[in-house]
């Protein structure tokens, strides 16, 4: 009994602690990319989605409904979720295991990281989670009884689940097996009540399906298709690499060591175990394998997360069996991992701390700059006749700028990233697919971070082909530069001439993070299509710093092969840099390139280490 009330009070006290903390940072953390355009799809309500099914929007759409257009509205009613899932898998190891264990699953699964951190954001593995689990916990209760309530509940998880996210079709295929290589399961899926649930399931995936059947099944192609490369590739062993760092080594042994366990036969509970030892175990290795032939681009590394929570549920029983020393070694590795992953999230909600990880490739880019932006873009519309609209680079920009102005209906140009990520079908049903023919004037907002470098030239030229030549543009740089915005501003009637870009710049010497002291050569190339460039500056830590003579001849179009320059190939420039009365320390080194249009660009800095 007072093991039952420590355990409990833990709980509590943790449970308190971390929603608490997830509070906070939901309501500091700028929307992510994707939150933002289910924002947006949550402000066109439908059935289902190019990218998803309904419930995520819809979702979103709640919370803005009852929290207004702010950012902790849009993530509540999944912060809500979040915070529930530890109740419930308390509640299921507490059915078959025991008070003690309940309470510590449901420590544990507020301290894993990959669990602890769900609902923080606006995203459709929230919902699908508790399909899991809703799922999970029908199942085991079949597998004694088969009940009316229970069929109900896993009715239940099988529609949300059907309404959040295509990968649950691998949930529900992962749970079939496990019920299938138990007597038990076989035996429960003779009973009449369990496939009225499953039909109920099935009917929940209609409108996704008629969504496909009006659409060309683009969304089915994107998710099973177009996304994946479906060639081997070696970097699937990173799983081998992240999973143990995301969940904490003695967690995922612990893990791991339910599901050898739950493969032995035996009486009592011994088929639940079973269930939840199979559920995880076939998840976590399907998805493993499939991480050899799928999508590695985009972020992953929450798909086994499902699985994960089926093999909390009975955790503490083996952890119970462990030395004391390496039973407290893992809970304090879950709760330092958890840190870390706020930490995370606290660093990216606060630009001081976010700076820091400029040129770093755990820089936060999706999170950064967004209100800055926002803000410029009303200065600029406040100029623009009355009437003018913004016309957004790419989805991202798109969604992001809907949700600051509250303008759900913000039109998009053609781009890579909306075909990659999904989104050009919906954007297309929306009628919000630009092809930059125009009789009023728009406001231009284009990201050229979302680009690879090698691509951007290209990219601007094929804006020109949309829009005609751009004006100069005003630049908002954040972060120094890592997260960088253009404004143009588009007269009504389209422009005749030749392409005009923007400035594109390299600097070869010094390089990023190089270590440099007393007098520092500065040397590297910058053009601008269509009316080539007046003069390069040196910055210092946002200052100008040192005289640059620009055009040497420096002949860069075997790589840039389209460039119009007119003054190629004497685009070099060469400065010194004197740092003897500099501090010691990383100062950042950028350049200002002033157009022969009269446009004036700050270019992205990159950071030396003066001695």
């Amino acid at each position: 009994m007072q093991g039952e009330q420590r355990a409990r009070t833990i709980f509590l006290t943790l449970w308190t602690l971390i929603t608490a903390v997830k509070l906070v940072i939901a309501a500091r953390l700028p929307l992510f990319v994707d939150e933002a355009f289910y924002w947006q799809e949550g402000q066109h309500l439908a059935m289902a989605y190019s990218d998803l099914p309904g419930l995520t929007a819809w979702l979103t759409r709640l919370g803005v409904e009852l929290g207004g257009a702010h950012v902790l509205a849009v993530r509540l009613p999944f912060l809500a979720i979040g915070a529930a899932l530890p109740w419930m898998v308390s509640r299921i190891a507490t059915r078959w295991f025991g008070a003690v264990a309940g309470w510590q699953a449901g420590s544990l699964t507020l301290l894993m990281p990959l669990s602890a951190t769900l609902g923080m954001l606006a995203v459709p593995d929230v919902p699908m989670a508790l399909a899991a689990v809703l799922c999970l916990d029908a199942g085991a209760r079949l597998l004694r009884n088969v009940d009316a309530a229970a069929a109900m509940k896993l009715a239940l998880g099988l529609m949300i689940g059907a309404l959040s996210h295509y990968r649950f079709i691998g949930v529900i295929g992962v749970g079939l097996i496990a019920l299938l290589v138990l007597p038990q399961g076989r035996r429960m899926l003779r009973d009449p009540r369990v496939w009225v649930a499953l039909a109920l399931g099935v009917l929940a995936w209609l409108p996704l399906l008629a969504w496909n059947a009006d659409n060309h099944d683009a969304g089915l192609k994107f998710q099973v298709v177009e996304r994946h490369p479906w060639d081997f590739q070696w970097s699937g062993l990173w799983f081998l690499v992240i999973q143990p760092v995301l969940v904490t080594p003695i967690l995922c042994v612990a893990m791991w060591k339910v599901a050898l366990a739950g493969t032995r036969s035996g009486g009592g509970a011994r088929a639940q175990w079973r269930y939840f030892g199979l559920v995880g175990a076939v998840s976590t290795v399907a998805i493993f394998l499939l991480g050899f032939f799928t999508d590695v681009e985009r972020i992953s590394f929450h798909w086994p997360l499902p699985g994960y929570l089926a093999l909390l549920v009975a955790v503490p029983v083996v952890l119970n069996g462990w030395p004391r020393w390496l039973r407290r070694t893992g809970w304090w590795l879950a709760g330092g991992g958890l840190a870390l992953a706020f930490g995370y999230y606290l660093m990216a909600s606060t630009p001081a701390l976010r700076e820091q990880l400029a040129g770093d490739k755990y820089y936060p880019r999706n999170f950064a700059g967004w209100q800055p932006l926002a803000a410029v873009v009303r200065e600029e519309l406040q100029q623009m006749p009355e009437g003018t609209r913004v016309l957004a680079g790419n989805f991202k920009v798109g969604a992001e700028l809907g949700f600051q102005l509250r303008d759900p209906r913000i039109a998009v140009l053609p781009h890579p990233l909306n075909d990659k990520h999904g989104r050009t079908a919906q954007l297309g049903e929306w009628t919000l697919l630009h092809q930059g023919e125009r009789n009023t004037p728009l406001l231009l907002v284009l990201s050229p971070s979302d680009q690879r470098y090698r691509d951007l030239l290209e990219r601007y030229h094929q804006v020109c082909e949309q829009v005609g030549p751009l004006p100069p543009p005003r630049v908002v740089s954040q972060d120094h530069g890592y997260q960088r915005f253009l404004l143009f501003r588009l007269p009504a009637q389209r422009a005749e001439g030749p392409c005009v870009t923007p400035a594109m710049a390299w600097m070869d010497t010094p390089q990023f993070g190089a270590q440099v002291q007393g007098a520092v050569e500065v040397r590297g190339w910058a053009f601008k299509d269509g009316v080539g460039l007046s003069r390069v500056e040196l910055l210092l830590d946002g200052k100008p710093a040192g005289t640059v003579t620009y055009g040497r001849p420096y002949d860069i179009t075997g790589f840039w092969k389209i460039s119009s320059d007119p003054q190629h190939p004497n685009v070099g420039f060469d400065a010194q840099l004197d740092t003897t009365g500099l501090a010691p320390g990383k100062h950042w080194l950028g350049l200002r390139l002033h157009g022969n249009d009269g446009s004036v660009e700050t270019w992205q800095e990159q950071a030396v280490i003066v001695r």
